[in-house]
């Protein structure tokens, strides 16, 4: 006598990138001081438009992400509210405003604190970078869901680089190294990150820092790459508002942008 014949296999539960959400957090409570007296750098206009609305658009342009936090000056949140009301955004992102802090690693936190649960997946992403293209925010995404617990974007140096050692102000300053520049990169953002592990990095490291991958690094942990985008440049200096002003008239003679 055969046996019954087993019953198909049941279907493998969703998991993994199809079920992991995205949200980005934008610190913007920097003043900018490079960029001169004024408005803090995130609300400098850009082709008529404050810095931060196209930051927030570069996130919201990808339909990865469905929520976006901006940490706002300590005390201009209400103010920042309303810019992002003024303004239209993808209606599938949801868009959260909190006041930041005195630093940017701490104004990071506090937009992390802020995350509602089920997101598993954070971007942060410099309001001072307006232009990043969407590929290159979903390339950040697809990295990390392919399990990379953190992903930033990089680009290879153009430049010879050196090392120096420290000199008294007005003094020339010595060399010691020339380091091989096909092994170093510039990095921009948005930065990626399984959500449990930055947090880990918040809580963990203390010392300051200029980004969150190398907060994750101090962990222990390995940070990849994947290819930058030369129009996701930081808009820091007079001549950066220019160039970002020219890549944007482009855009929108080109693209429709």
């Amino acid at each position: 006598m055969s046996a019954d014949p087993l019953p198909p296999p049941s279907p493998a539960p969703a998991s993994g990138p199809t079920t992991s959400r995205t949200a980005a957090v934008i610190p913007a409570a920097g003043r900018g001081v490079r960029l001169g007296p004024g408005a803090p750098k995130a609300l400098r206009a850009l082709g008529g438009t404050p810095m931060l609305i196209h930051a927030v658009h570069a996130m919201a342009d990808s339909r990865a992400v469905s929520l976006v936090v901006v940490v706002a000056p300590p005390d201009g949140a209400p103010e920042v509210k309303s810019l992002l009301d003024a303004h239209v955004l993808p209606d599938r992102t949801d868009v959260l405003v909190v006041p930041g802090g005195e630093s940017r690693q701490e104004s990071v936190k506090l937009g992390l604190d802020a995350l509602p649960p089920g997101y598993d997946i954070v971007l942060v992403h410099d309001a001072a970078r307006p232009l990043v293209p969407v590929d290159t925010v979903d390339a950040v995404i697809g990295a990390v869901r392919h399990g990379a617990p953190a992903v930033v974007p990089a680009l290879p140096l153009a430049d010879t680089v050196k090392q120096v050692e420290p000199a008294a102000p007005g003094e020339p300053e010595p060399v010691v190294a020339t380091p091989d520049r096909s092994l170093l990169r510039a990095v921009q953002t948005p930065q990626g990150f399984d959500r449990a592990t930055l947090v880990r990095a918040h809580e963990t490291v203390t010392d300051d820092v200029t980004d969150d991958a190398s907060m994750v690094e101090q962990l222990g942990l390995t940070v990849v790459t994947v290819p930058g985008h030369e129009e996701a440049f930081k808009v820091t200096r007079p001549l950066d508002l220019v160039l970002a002003e020219a890549v944007l008239a482009r855009r929108r003679l080109n693209d429709g942008f």
